[in-house]
Parts: structure tokens; sequence; C-alpha cells
């Protein structure tokens, strides 16, 4: 029985109309480089055939009234790849804008849980007679490791490169189980919870003061809900913009050699100073530094094998504050340094032990409840957005014979947290995908735009 982890199970949990938790990416191809060219027909016919052949692509949902723990994966006895496949032409003139419109609309919209959770569309009618593909999973199947590696899957690193073959550490989907298997399992587990509790509360207790004290001395990470309040910061819909950009990743490492610093700090930086242009014009800077949540992959230093999302987070006080484009690339990363030390010293799998004790209906009433009084607009803010950064394949790619020209990862948005900005380095580029509530960012592109000013300014500071 392959039943979903806490942490895996907290983001159907959490999801509402509102705050749909899926994940998608935007994938820009150079048809030209298809041995033979490109039509529809052939190109999903080559794609339904390596989706075919993932288990991950094959498994749904499956619970009952009487289950008292986290639903399982089983295999869809019925699946059919073609029904997750759609065809969709971008409205005229087909560009730039009218492709981020067209996946907002996409990102906006629910998955059907009776089905596998995941939706390919072949987006064609592009400007330059491109194609691009939008594809969704939702936050339960996959995390940004875990979806970069499926999408390595997928693609190839010659156009005419063979059908690869599946990947050995994906176990095969399991069948439906009795209900009396189903109910006997969760009562095992439900069962060992408070030995669990009693094992991990004092743990938690011994962690926390130490923790706590370390960031009110500034040696560490800040800490939550000490964020200002931003446009960001309010209660949101299920409407979504975004938006799409690409840094030239020579660019980004000259900047990182002339101020001896990493090439996140100055992705990070050119982020921070993209808030800091669009909250001067819409009269909406904090004197205070805003507050990003980074998720972080704890793959590798996790003990349990389970479970699709292997994730923590630290926070990273972004110095908007900060005038002087240099001076808030060195501040950021001085803080960076010591917020990642301070994460450290948590447990890597401190996150999905807790979130075993997630209940439907006890999340769901809650996100609902706090939504319906809107409540993120009447505490301290926790966060003001969430800024991912996950490394991808160095090399040249090609998705079924396609030059893959950019991949921009779009994360879910949050109530009291309306923005979030992934980073994805392909094959020499830095590719930022931004997704946004639509009616606290509506103009979500001026921040693209502001992006590449600001790695312009520190490039013109770097030569100096």
């Amino acid at each position: 029985m392959q039943r979903l982890t806490g942490l895996d199970a907290s983001f159907l949990y959490l999801e509402t109309s509102s705050q749909l938790l899926h994940v998608c990416a935007l994938i820009t191809l150079d048809t030209s480089t298809i041995p033979g060219g490109y039509s529809y027909e052939r190109f999903t016919g080559m794609l339904v055939e390596r989706i075919a052949r993932l288990p991950v692509f094959r498994r749904k949902l499956y619970s009952s009234w009487l289950n008292v723990d986290h639903p399982v994966w089983v295999e869809d006895e019925e699946f059919d790849a073609e029904r997750h496949v759609h065809r969709i032409a971008v409205p005229p003139p087909g560009g730039e804008a009218e492709l981020a419109e067209l996946c907002a609309h996409i990102a906006g919209q629910p998955m059907d849980r009776a089905r596998p959770l995941w939706e390919v569309h072949v987006v064609e009618g592009i400007q330059d007679g491109s194609v691009a593909v939008v594809m969704k999973m939702h936050h339960a199947s996959v995390d940004g490791v875990s979806g970069a590696n499926l999408l390595s899957y997928l693609a190839g690193l010659e156009p005419d490169a063979p059908l690869p073959e599946a990947p050995e550490d994906q176990p095969g989907n399991p069948p439906r189980p009795g209900t009396v298997e189903l109910v006997g399992d969760g009562l095992r587990s439900v069962a060992r919870r408070p030995l669990d509790a009693l094992r991990m509360v004092p743990e938690l207790a011994g962690l926390a003061p130490g923790f706590v004290v370390r960031s009110l001395r500034g040696k560490g990470m800040r800490l939550p809900f000490t964020a200002p309040r931003t446009p960001f910061n309010a209660t949101i819909t299920g409407h979504r913009s975004v938006s799409y950009t690409q840094l030239d990743l020579d660019e980004v490492k000259r900047v990182k050699n002339a101020f001896g610093v990493t090439v996140n700090d100055v992705v990070l930086a050119v982020c921070a100073g993209a808030f800091r242009r669009y909250l001067l014009e819409h009269d909406a800077l904090p004197g205070k530094p805003l507050l990003a949540s980074v998720p972080v992959s704890v793959r590798g230093r996790s003990r349990g094998e389970a479970g699709m999302n292997k994730v923590s987070a630290f926070f990273a006080s972004l110095p908007t504050d900060l005038d002087d484009p240099g001076q808030r690339l060195r501040a950021l990363s001085e803080t960076t340094v010591l917020a990642k030390d301070h994460h450290y010293t948590v447990p890597a799998d401190l996150l999905q032990d807790w979130a075993q004790f997630a209940g439907p209906a006890t999340f769901g009433s809650a996100v609902r409840t706090y939504s319906a009084l809107r409540l993120a607009e009447r505490h301290p803010v926790v966060h003001n957005l969430v800024i991912s950064n996950v490394p991808g394949p160095p090399m040249p790619i090609y998705l079924l014979g396609a030059r893959v020209t950019g991949m921009y990862p779009l994360g879910p948005v949050f109530h009291g947290c309306g923005l979030n900005v992934t980073a994805l380095s392909v094959s020499g580029t830095v590719n930022i995908g931004l997704l946004a509530a639509r009616e606290l960012v509506p103009d979500v592109s001026s921040l693209s735009s502001a992006m590449r000013e600001e790695l312009d300014t520190l490039l013109d500071l770097a030569a100096c």
C-alpha cells in the first residue's frame, strides 16, 4: 500500500477553490530541430508513449469514508494518457503577454481528483511560430526537484534521442486495496501517533529556545511573523497572473565573481531589487526588509524514503530598504549565509514528521474559515513571498526533438502570500517564473521587467 505522507497529503487538505496547490511549468520550444518537422499528432503521440511508462503519471488517489489516515496512491485501471493532453492556441497576436495570460488561466483551474493529478497543454499559434508546453502537476505528487527529474526523463540531450529506459527508482503502483486492508492499516498508523508525539515534543521543546534566541541575537534567520505588510499579503482569490523572464547565466556569474558571492545570492538580489522598484512605483515600500520563504530540498539528509515532497524552508531577509544595489547584494549574501547555517540546525525531517498529524477535516475547515474571515489581513505577516531556486540541466535539452528554449516554473500562492517566484537554471540561462494572485499583483509583468533592469545595474557595478 502506497499511502501519502502527511506532508504530501497536506497539499490536498489545504487546497480550496482559491488556494490551488498544484505546480506548473511553461516550456518554450524551437520545433525546427524536430527530425522530420513538427506535427501535433506525432509530437503528442511520442509524449503519451513516454508518459505512459512512468508509474507517477498513472496513479490516482483513493480513500473511503471509513479510512482514518491519509489517502493512498493506486494504479488507475482506466488510465488514458490522451485524456490529460490538450491542444490549445494562444489568442492573437500570440505574444509573450498572451502566452502569460493563457498560463495564468490554466494555473487558476482546479484539477480533477478522480484522475491522475497531471495535465499537459500543447500551445500553438505563438507569434514567432514556436510551440510551448504548459505542464501541471499537483504538489501532493511532486516537489521542485522530483518535478525537474520527471522533465529530464521526458527530454533528451539530442533531437533524435531514443526513448529512455524508465527510471529504476520508480516503483509500480499498487492496486486498489480492500476496505478491510485500508482501514486496518490506517488504524495501526493512527494508533502509533501518540507515541510519535511523545518522542517529538521533547525534541521540539529542546530545539525551539536556542533557535529563537539565535534569531533574536541576529545570528541566524529572521523569524516568521516579522515581515512588513505589502500589497502581496492579503486574502487571495482563484484568479492568477503570470509573467516570466530569462537571464543569461554568464552575466549572473560575472556579477557573482565581481562581488565574491554565489549565483543564488545574485538571483535573490535581482529579485530584491525588482521588489523594491515595484513597491516604490506603487508607493508601498516598507521601511523594513521583506521576508521571503525559501523552500530547500532535504533529499540526501532525510532519513525517510516515503513521500514525493522532501522539502523544508528557511526565511531570507531581502534588504529592500537599501537603495544601493551593491550594498543590497553584499547584505543579502551575509544574511543568507547565516540563515542557511541556522536552518541546518533543524532536523531535515521535522516538517514531514509533524505533518503526519495533518487531518483533512481540521485543515480544510481551518483554511475555509481563515479565508472567509480574511484573517490574513488581521495578524502580523508570516512572510511576504516565496522564492525557490531549482537546479536544472546545464546542457541543451530537447523535448521530443524540439530544443527547449525556456523552462519557467510556476509555484503556488497562499492566503497572506500572493506572490511566488521560482528560478530554474537550464543550458546557460536562469529562467524565472512569477505567479501571483491577480487582485494583489495585477501588473506582475512589471516585476519581471524590473529583474532584467536590476541585473543590468549590477553588471554596470561589476564592470567598475
